[in-house]
């Protein structure tokens, strides 16, 4: 059967389950009328039954081969497993997507240079390319001892110093209130002539944990700190966050979860009494010019995959764009030589060095790195250990099934059927993952629930697995034995586990 006949026969299945508005996709070879993304009730009921988690784990679900709907991407496994096209691309479109993926492998250049296209790196910086943190398209690494940090940084913020400070705060307009000197996070490399702003330090302490048959699991916890400040003390109340770049893969899909779908698994107070306190975090958008949903980040901190990319270029390679038109980055007042320092801008009217039309297409690729398809869903092991990630628990975050909106950004990603297997929302996770540094609505106990889809792919695509905001699980359990606070029942009763049903655990996990 070739590709386009077995996306035929997906999308007319699709159908049935959802019902004749799918048909109207279907037919038109995408988005239906602009308008169109509107659900009727009954509509609305047949998407609620066919997201509904199962109950049956003799077999796999529908559809459940192919966790990004029409998207998913079937190929070769490898090391660029997470580096495909939507597999329902167009082929005029993948021209685009070819695009994006060189600027996103760019290595940008300090200003001046010959090469006007891809200077104003910096002045100070974290990375000179997207695919530096990103590695494969993938999650980041910490770093080894002697290395410089890339794929891994520190955020850095401050209590509110001042009444405008708190008024932001309260209204949104601001997530977190920069460090004075050193801005929103630390850079470490900067062009010549300057000085890089410090060094982060990483060490770690064991941290045995002994399951319930007696195994005894190591982890290990890190300490992070900050050497040599070039540029004046720190702010003596600083707080600091690890953040690890995160894996790309269908962020396009999760863009286009309409948010009152995401909002309805909400429970605040947890009325439901169910220990889970799902709570949305409420974050400015640039674009917009007002509060929206955030969904992207390790706390939810961005809402859209154009603010996130923009904010990465002007913060993690010093790279002005349309939307945050500094050519100097993340400098500070406080830091003269950087914001004096020559810069890539076109000229003082257009101080951008990324145009627009560079963003757009990092957009688009970012939006279309497809979803691998499944593997060993029919696997005996693999359902049993699905049944004991619901049973356990653990869907009460990583929620399984949504569908995507019809006018969503970009036809790829409209109307489908997903399995990111997250809420989106935000979560206490206990005193042991902890950064003790809000963002937006998020405290410092709270993460945001990260899709689970492409995971048993980690180690094939970058390595060593490196899991949680920081990378500290190297492996699978060790990410589960660091949960606590909401999922502290959750985590314990995967403790309890015999060694068979924890290994049908990791099995299912691994066909993720």
């Amino acid at each position: 059967m070739t590709m386009p006949s077995r996306l035929a026969v997906f999308f007319l299945s699709l159908a049935l389950v959802l019902g004749p508005g799918l048909l109207s996709l279907v037919a038109a070879g995408g988005l239906p009328a602009a308008g169109a993304g509107g659900r009727t009730p009954a509509e609305r009921a047949r998407i609620a039954a066919v997201t509904r988690p199962t109950a049956d784990f003799s077999g796999p679900e529908r559809y459940e081969l192919r966790p990004g709907g029409a998207a998913t991407v079937f190929a070769t496994l490898n090391q660029d497993s997470f580096s495909h096209p939507s597999a329902n691309m167009t082929f005029r479109r993948e021209l685009d997507f070819k695009v994006g993926n060189a600027i996103f492998r760019k290595f940008w250049v300090s200003s001046p240079s010959s090469t006007t296209s891809s200077d104003g790196l910096g002045p100070l910086f974290n990375s000179r390319s997207c695919q530096s943190c990103h590695l494969k398209d993938g999650r980041g690494h910490p770093p080894v001892p002697g290395e410089a940090a890339v794929s891994l940084f520190l955020r850095l913020s401050v209590p509110p110093q001042n009444a405008a400070d708190r008024k932001a705060l309260a209204e949104r307009r601001i997530r977190f209130v920069p460090e004075p000197t050193y801005g929103e996070q630390l850079q470490t490399f900067s062009v010549q002539g300057l000085r890089a702003e410090g060094r982060m330090t990483l060490s770690y302490e064991p941290v045995p944990v002994t399951l319930a048959d007696g195994t005894v699991v190591e982890l290990h916890r890190p300490r992070y700190g900050i050497a040599e400040p070039a540029y004046g003390p720190l702010h003596p109340n600083l707080m600091i966050s690890p953040r690890l770049a995160p894996p790309m893969i269908g962020v396009g899909l999760l863009e286009a979860i309409p948010a009152e779908d995401i909002l309805a698994g909400a429970d605040p107070e947890d009325a439901d009494g169910d220990g889970i306190s799902g709570r949305a975090n409420a974050v400015w958008s640039d674009e917009e010019r007002r509060v929206v949903l955030g969904r992207f980040g390790w706390k939810a901190g961005q809402p859209s995959i154009a603010q996130q990319t923009a904010s990465a270029f002007l913060g993690d390679i010093g790279i002005a764009t349309p939307l945050y038109p500094r050519p100097a980055g993340d400098c500070s007042g406080r830091q003269p030589d950087c914001l004096e320092a020559p810069s890539g801008a076109e000229s003082a009217a257009f101080p951008v060095e990324a145009t627009p039309e560079m963003v757009e297409k990092v957009d688009f690729y970012s939006r279309n790195l497809g979803v691998p398809a499944r593997r060993d869903i029919d696997d005996p092991q693999v359902l049993a250990g699905k049944r004991v990630f619901y049973r356990a628990g653990c869907i009460g975050c990583h929620r399984p099934k949504f569908v995507t909106r019809r006018d969503s950004i970009g036809a790829e990603q409209s109307f489908q059927l997903i399995w990111p297997y997250s809420d989106l929302l935000l979560h206490d996770l206990g005193e042991g993952l902890a950064d003790g540094r809000p963002e937006g609505l998020a405290g410092g106990r709270e993460w945001r629930t990260p899709p689970l889809w492409g995971i048993g792919l980690t180690e094939r695509v970058n390595g060593p697995g490196h899991y949680l905001h920081d990378g500290r699980a190297r492996s699978l359990l060790e990410a589960i034995l660091w949960h606590g606070g909401e999922a502290e029942a959750a985590k314990q009763r995967v403790v309890a586990l015999p060694a068979a049903e924890r290994a049908a655990l990791l099995a299912f996990l691994k066909s993720l």
